[in-house]
């Protein structure tokens, strides 16, 4: 859009291309463009294009398949046939590529091996327009799924707690994913649980565990579960009336599949589930009460009001509704299940701001430091203590400033470039702001001292006197 303004107003290729800083055969092609109707992105040249991009897919594909085993001189007539027309030796770097790709993405797995009692794992996943809650215990293989119309915070705890009422008892530990209903956040990759869910850890005397993010072979044991829910009971079911009647098919489906012997650990989960429920904790006499939030709009100021107060939330949530829970002294602002926000509860009439929701924290009114000048670029060049030399130099109003910045430019050549910004640093240390102050710096050498603080060493670089070995003044022994 430079290009095309200067030339409008110029009116010359060459003119324009001065001005722009390119050159006049860059105009020329813009301006052709632009009357061809071409947008910029199609432009000739821009796009680096490659005779194995067409067969990248394929190389990817057959070095995933064969474990980044296969040769590059076997993999060439497939990618012959498959339209590829360049020469052996560039396919061969491609491939090469390929594998160092795949061998960087690749994972060597441990097994695991479950402790009976110990380990509940769930998750959720979507089939048919309903949201389906899987968990399985990793040591019996004893599988649960119920399905749902979300995936909220209430109905996850809700079915997790009919889940131990199934089993009979409680796990010491629940395995799940960062679900976005149950994670409060994360600090150093450790994942905090919201306080509903500790709540209800609490509650039923079990320890909540996540997973790594985007890792789904670290629960495996799920994720096959979920598979297995989708493929055998959702799909054929064609689809049901009603929650009631899904979750009754559910039910049977988890009735059969536990009542049939396991190929992983050939044994019948719901045998060795009656084994487990010995080491199972006890479920309390009743269940936690699973409160909801409040449904808010966020308002043009990206704020929710509760309570007389009002909370920010991302601005991107701008006219949308949220859910919003005051507990313990704050307040979670959650979007479909989601924790957007979380604020310490403020009083009535105050705000709570989060500079994040704003894209950063307020900005003052700042005034870039950009040069007009040869002689400006060649003074800003030197580094930061340039820039701070022409503010403080501004401030304490050195009126013929751009004169002393060619002077001290001019200082370079003779004393160098690091002795000339340390010397601008040591002037503006002092608020010495003429080219002659400077160059009375540099005269003055190492020697000068350093300001510190009172108390500290001060450090000089003091002369040395030539000095003689005392057997230079050893008297002869006479003879």
């Amino acid at each position: 859009m430079d290009i095309v303004t200067a030339f409008d107003q110029v009116g010359t290729c060459r003119g324009a291309a001065a001005l722009c800083g390119t050159t006049h055969k860059t105009v020329r092609r813009v301006v052709e463009d632009r009357g061809a109707g071409r947008p910029p992105d199609e432009l000739p040249g821009r796009a680096v294009v490659r005779n194995t991009d067409r067969v990248a897919d394929l190389v990817a594909g057959k070095v995933k398949a064969t474990d980044g085993r296969i040769s590059a001189n076997r993999l060439l007539p497939i990618a012959r046939a498959a339209g590829y027309e360049g020469s052996a030796r560039n396919f061969r770097r491609a491939v090469a590529d390929a594998k160092a790709r795949w061998r960087r993405q690749r994972r060597v797995f441990r097994p695991w091996v479950p402790t009976p009692g110990e380990h509940l794992v769930i998750d959720w996943t979507a089939e048919g327009g309903w949201q389906v809650f899987c968990a399985v215990m990793a040591w019996s293989r004893w599988r649960f799924v119920r399905v749902a119309r979300d995936q909220r915070a209430a109905t996850t705890m809700g079915l997790l707690a009919e889940c131990f009422e199934a089993m009979g008892g409680t796990p010491k530990v629940v395995l799940t994913d960062r679900m976005g209903c149950l994670k409060g956040g994360v600090v150093a990759n450790v994942m905090v649980p919201t306080p509903e869910f500790v709540r209800f850890a609490t509650h039923y005397g079990f320890r909540p565990d996540f997973c790594e993010a985007a890792d789904p072979e670290s629960k495996g044991v799920v994720e096959a579960l979920a598979r297995y829910a989708q493929e055998d009971l959702i799909v054929p079911a064609e689809g049901w009336a009603s929650e009631a009647e899904a979750n009754e098919a559910c039910q049977a489906w988890c009735v059969e599949v536990n009542s049939v012997e396991h190929s992983t650990i050939a044994a019948v989960p719901a045998a060795r589930l009656a084994e487990e429920a010995k080491l199972l904790g006890p479920l309390p006499s009743l269940r936690p009460a699973l409160r909801r939030g409040q449904r808010r709009r966020v308002d043009k100021l990206a704020t929710v009001r509760i309570g007389s107060a009002r909370y920010s939330v991302p601005r991107e949530l701008v006219g949308t509704d949220v859910e919003v829970v005051a507990s313990a002294g704050e307040v979670l602002i959650e979007r479909s299940g989601d924790l957007v926000a979380r604020h310490r509860l403020v009083a009535p009439g105050e705000v709570s701001i989060i500079d994040e929701h704003y894209g950063g924290p307020r900005r003052g009114p700042s005034r870039a430091v950009r040069a007009k000048t040869h002689t400006e670029a060649a003074f800003l060049k030197l580094g930061p203590a340039a820039e701070q030399f022409i503010r403080q130099a501004a401030a304490a109003g050195v009126t013929k400033l751009a004169t002393e910045l060619g002077l001290i430019v001019e200082l370079e050549a003779a004393w160098g470039r690091d002795a000339l910004t340390a010397a601008i640093q040591r002037a503006v240390e002092f608020r010495r702001f003429k080219a002659a102050d400077v160059r009375s710096i540099l005269q003055a050498g190492a020697g000068t001292a350093t300001v510190v603080d009172a108390g500290e060493n001060l450090q000089l670089d003091l002369p040395t006197a030539p000095t003689r070995s005392l057997d230079a003044y050893r008297l002869e022994a006479l003879r």
